[in-house]
């Protein structure tokens, strides 16, 4: 199936945004539409709406977003990918991913708008997105989500960056045969490195040593509030090749608030194991696409039930 693709300005707070559809085209024409609305695919009833996240705009780091609206599409999945206020061709000031989910509720309601014969909406983030996403569900119990597909979500502390650090880079290092003979030829300022890792284990040390390294009503406490009480299903694609996704792992393995919700019944991972944080290369890109398809097709085709 060939698709088609729209664009859609949008009022969010009283700013525009902007939004680009990938549909599929029931015409089967390989052109993209060169303007108007396209037809409706009445068998396309699940729709995925792409959350930006980062400072950067609709299109992704590589063109993913872009590329994946209309994998999705071609696939029979309506999509959306859209900029927030103060981003791409958003108007307004430009805010965090804690401060988004007026911007995600709006393009949830213009989806649904120009899509009628859409009944559920899958939200899918990279990194912060995929925090906001959370935050979002957290806030508003939006019963029109139905699916949750998260990538490498950012869950940023002093303490987990320390611990990850320890365990990740500076184990590694010691194993680095490049480490040793910058060590031995004397090309490493020693006493600078020596310092960084005295003040990262302490970090890890102080983390380590807390009852609850997140604070209640923290966004960290606040993601897993939203992942606990969503019904719907989740899809956890994790980088191999990557710090957020290991400091993400390292995080909820020591905080109680996250205890069993990644074992959750409701809850499939994916790992890519040599993928970097963007998915940057051709193949962990296509590898996120046909996950992201094979989950969609095997999920959410079929009626959702709590899972838990």
């Amino acid at each position: 199936m060939s698709y088609v693709e729209d664009a859609v300005i949008f009022n969010c707070a009283g700013e525009k945004l902007a939004g680009i559809f990938a549909l599929p085209d029931p015409a089967g024409s390989d052109k993209v539409s060169p303007g108007g609305r396209p037809a409706a695919n009445e068998s396309a009833e699940c729709g995925v709406l792409i959350v930006v996240g980062g400072p950067q705009y609709r299109v992704g780091s590589h063109r993913q977003f872009l590329l994946l609206s209309r994998r999705l599409a071609a696939g029979g999945y309506p999509a959306m990918r859209f900029d927030y206020r103060g981003m791409g061709d958003g108007t307004g000031e430009q805010r965090s991913f804690e401060q988004v989910s007026e911007d995600i509720a709006a393009a949830i309601d213009t989806f649904l708008q120009h899509c009628p014969h859409v009944r559920r909406i899958v939200l899918w983030g990279l990194c912060d997105a995929a925090s906001a996403i959370l935050l979002y569900v957290q806030a508003s119990h939006d019963q029109r989500v139905a699916g949750l597909v998260l990538l490498n979500p950012w869950i940023r502390s002093e303490t987990s960056l320390a611990q990850t650090q320890i365990k990740h880079y500076y184990g590694q290092r010691l194993l680095s045969k490049e480490f040793w003979w910058k060590l031995l030829s004397g090309r490493m300022q020693v006493i600078k490195a020596l310092s960084e890792f005295v003040r990262a284990a302490i970090r890890a040390k102080l983390g380590a040593t807390s009852a609850q390294p997140s604070v209640k009503g923290s966004f960290h406490s606040r993601m897993a509030l939203g992942w606990r009480d969503f019904t719907g299903k989740v899809l956890l694609i994790l980088s191999g090749d990557d710090y957020t996704a290991k400091e993400f792992l390292e995080f909820v393995a020591e905080n109680t608030a996250w205890a069993g919700l990644l074992e959750a019944r409701n809850v499939q991972r994916v790992d890519i194991e040599q993928a970097d944080h963007t998915f940057s290369s051709r193949l962990w890109r296509s590898q996120v696409e046909e996950a992201t398809l094979d989950w969609l097709s095997g999920v959410l085709t079929r009626r959702n039930s709590p899972g838990r």
